[in-house]
């Protein structure tokens, strides 16, 4: 890696981090409202605000093309919610048709005076977060980048925003017909917030171009989401994904072209690329929602369920005197599962104590048997309910009820019993066994 710079990389982290974090904030509350796209769709619209700002003041200073980029931002968030409600359109319509015609606008004046608006698509597309410690401000003794200054000012001002507006962003967020009725006004809440948006994108556009304003208001508040759903919380989380992306987005920027034999590459694009890759770690791994954790659950579920089919069919041959069809083979042939599968659960049940071996021959021990009788009964139960009570065909019965035995517990087997009038029998005349819960000593 190239040996690290504090004046220089130092401050890029810090202006990442602090770009990411504000950004990712407000993203919370478009994430929830379902209006991700608006961070794209003002940075695009920015267009023509900065080359009216240009051609008034025939200078390229920050104050002016900030102040024209801030006023076409808010005229994007406010001609979109109006055509969404005047139109009745979606919102997505609605920003499209916004953005698109002020996008084209700003193309128009820059080609008008193409000779003296000096445009790099670059800058525009990925920033110039790399420059930033350049052009400095002094504050004391000290020497601060100018974008860092700029952009901590926007992250106090949306810190403290939500800190005191909290609740009524979060109400509006979630049920603004609901903060309507208790005396908040969701329009002049989401006009505020659209502020914030704007304010935050154009002060971010800059330092860190289009592409990183856009993934950090949607990407790092989309990977929090998949973490938890407290709205806090959120915040919380999504603030530290955004900072972990500008640290690690810069180190990764400097590091990892060199191991292909290059110098560096764009900071604001790698940071991008880390806030992807966490998002697809989450998406992966989140505790309630990831695909690895859902097919473990469920690779889990399939193996507690064969458990309860192999210790269930063994009772059923007990109970039919048949002990000579228990070896390992045959049940594994009648449940229609694999080799490795059948090998693991029957490893679990003897472990449990819930079954033994001898020879070849599988057998219920007392704790086996224990749990297969309940099993059953639970089976004959919803056989008898499904038939009596719901009236499904009887040649439908026995595969519902197979898939129901594995979720009855002991309080819903004792409705089911009194629901059927106590019988003691199911359709097919095989008895329906006593509960029972715990095991029978001499």
């Amino acid at each position: 890696m190239n040996s690290f710079n504090w004046q220089l990389d130092g401050w890029i982290i810090l202006t990442a981090a602090v770009c990411a974090v504000a950004c990712s904030l407000v993203g919370n509350f478009l994430v929830l409202r379902r209006m991700s796209m608006l961070g794209d769709a003002i940075t695009h619209a920015v267009l023509p605000g900065l080359a009216v700002a240009f051609v008034v003041t025939e200078s390229r200073s920050s104050f002016p093309m900030f102040v024209g980029a801030a006023v076409v931002g808010l005229c994007t968030a406010f001609f979109t919610e109006w055509i969404r409600t005047s139109g009745r359109v979606d919102e997505g319509a609605s920003l499209g048709v916004v953005f698109t015609t002020l996008f084209a606008l700003g193309l128009v004046l820059i080609v008008h005076w193409i000779d003296r608006v000096d445009l790099d698509a670059n800058c525009v597309l990925y920033g110039s977060i790399e420059l930033t410690p350049l052009e400095t401000v002094q504050i004391l003794s000290f020497h601060v980048p100018r974008a860092f200054l700029i952009l901590s000012i926007v992250l106090g001002l949306n810190t403290l925003a939500i800190v005191c507006f909290y609740k009524e962003l979060k109400l509006a967020s979630f049920d603004s017909g609901l903060a309507s009725s208790v005396g908040f006004s969701p329009a002049i809440i989401h006009y505020a917030l659209m502020t914030l948006v704007a304010i935050t994108a154009v002060a971010s556009f800059e330092s860190v171009g289009s592409v990183l304003v856009v993934a950090m208001m949607v990407v790092p508040p989309a990977t929090a989401f998949l973490l938890t759903r407290r709205l806090s919380q959120m915040l919380i989380v999504s603030a530290l994904i955004a900072s972990l992306s500008g640290i690690f987005g810069h180190l990764s920027a400097i590091a990892i072209p060199s191991w292909f034999g290059f110098r560096s590459t764009s900071t604001a694009g790698m940071m991008a690329v880390t806030a992807g890759l966490l998002f697809m770690l989450a998406a992966m791994f989140a505790p309630r929602g990831g695909i690895v954790i859902r097919m473990w659950h469920q690779i889990l579920l399939g193996l507690h369920i064969l458990a309860d089919d192999i210790v269930a069919l063994l009772y059923r041959v007990e109970e039919k005197q048949a002990r000579t069809e228990s070896e390992a083979h045959w049940i594994r042939e009648v449940l229609l599962c694999n080799r490795l599968a059948f090998m693991a659960v029957k490893r679990w049940l003897l472990l449990r104590g819930e079954l033994s071996i001898e020879g070849n021959k599988l057998s219920l021990t007392e704790q086996g048997h224990l749990r297969a009788q309940n099993l059953v009964r639970s089976h004959r139960l919803w056989e008898q309910y499904l038939l009596d009570e719901v009236g499904l065909d009887p040649s439908r019965i026995h595969p519902q009820a197979e898939k129901m035995e594995h979720y009855t517990d002991k309080s819903l087997r004792q409705k089911l019993h009194q629901a059927i009038d106590n019988q003691e029998v199911d359709p097919h005349g095989s008895p329906i066994p006593v509960e029972r819960s715990k095991i029978h000593k001499d």
